[in-house]
């Protein structure tokens, strides 16, 4: 066994998001099967009951890799010396909020957290933000961090990038780990743009372009695009909660690929910083590319051909992070 536990910190730790997280963090899905955890779970103080109940549970589990749980709600406790962090806690939209008071709500808490980053935590630290809106969420808190590389941050669009595959693969009739390089462009909204263009479908044993596979263009173009994108609200119509399993589900697959890399020849989805990319979107965005990671470094997938159709969802997701953006700065020096 590794000697050294991973100091892994997850926040809004008493939410539903974490309670489907934790265990599978804890048991080994993402660090490694042999890797000691040491896990760091912050929430505001009044949910600070609530995760003591977390914690019972943690150990009830009897977990042969989890060392240490430390519930607190103090941030010099929580970002000290970390190896992983995990910002799911945000504020939520309320009925009849307007989205520029959730932008001025979640710029306080992430230019804290950031802060925090900036100050208790190791700079090799790898953050991934899941509170919304987690692309702008995501850009506050590494600007708020100068010293840890900018490359270090990223936010969930993994959940998007599982979406589309199991469409692609239900309407197929495959497993969903036959479907491989889909694409989640842009931001975590119902903007994002799950591209099929270079996404590959293996039915018997060959590998098909995902348009030959599925040959029903207008489906494609339409109604997975709109499912997709949708998804998250269909959810919580049907079970008045959001999709905690499923956001669990992929926030361990974003961690594990940036801890253990991605498969030769296959790519997947996060929000990562714009610069230099290939692709023509805007400096200064953290925008859902797709991405090969090695060494527990990503980099942009480049050189795939972007048609027409593609370029016109990719310009009108990025139009909107710049709108974000601009909103949450103009908050940050506030």
């Amino acid at each position: 066994m590794s000697a050294e536990p991973v100091r892994v910190l997850v926040t809004g730790a008493a939410g539903q998001i974490a309670y489907s997280l934790l265990f599978g963090i804890a048991k080994g899905d993402v660090f490694g099967k042999d890797q000691p955890i040491t896990l760091i779970l912050l929430d505001i103080t009044p949910m600070l009951p609530v995760l003591g109940g977390v914690v019972m549970e943690l150990q009830d589990c009897a977990l042969p890799l989890l060392r240490e749980v430390i519930p607190t709600d103090k941030e010099e406790v929580a970002f000290k010396d970390l190896d992983a962090a995990i910002l799911v806690g945000s504020m939520p939209r309320r009925e009849g909020m307007e989205r520029k008071d959730l932008l001025k709500a979640n710029v306080a808490i992430f230019k804290s957290q950031g802060a925090a980053l900036e100050k208790y935590a190791k700079k090799t630290v790898k953050v991934l933000v899941v509170g919304n809106p987690a692309n702008t969420n995501c850009l506050i808190a590494a600007k708020s961090a100068p010293s840890i590389p900018k490359e270090n941050f990223s936010c969930l669009t993994r959940l998007d990038h599982n979406r589309a595959r199991s469409q692609v693969a239900m309407r197929c009739g495959v497993p969903a780990t036959q479907v491989k390089n889909v694409i989640i462009w842009g931001n975590h909204s119902s903007t994002q743009y799950p591209d099929v263009h270079h996404c590959k479908v293996n039915m018997a044993g060959s590998d098909l372009a995902c348009f030959d596979a599925v040959k029903d263009d207008d489906w494609l173009k339409g109604a997975f695009i709109s499912t997709v994108q949708q998804r998250g609200a269909a959810v919580i119509a049907a079970r008045k909660l959001s999709s905690a399993m499923s956001a669990a589900k992929a926030i361990c697959d974003h961690m594990r690929d940036i801890w253990s890399g991605t498969p030769e020849g296959e790519f997947v989805s996060m929000g990562v910083y714009s610069s230099s990319n290939s692709y023509g979107v805007a400096e200064d965005l953290i925008y859902s590319f797709p991405v090969h990671i090695k060494d527990k470094q990503w980099k942009i997938v480049d050189g795939l051909a972007i048609n027409e159709f593609s370029r016109g969802k990719m310009d009108a997701t990025a139009a909107e992070l710049v709108e974000e953006r601009d909103t949450a700065v103009t908050f940050l020096s506030a």
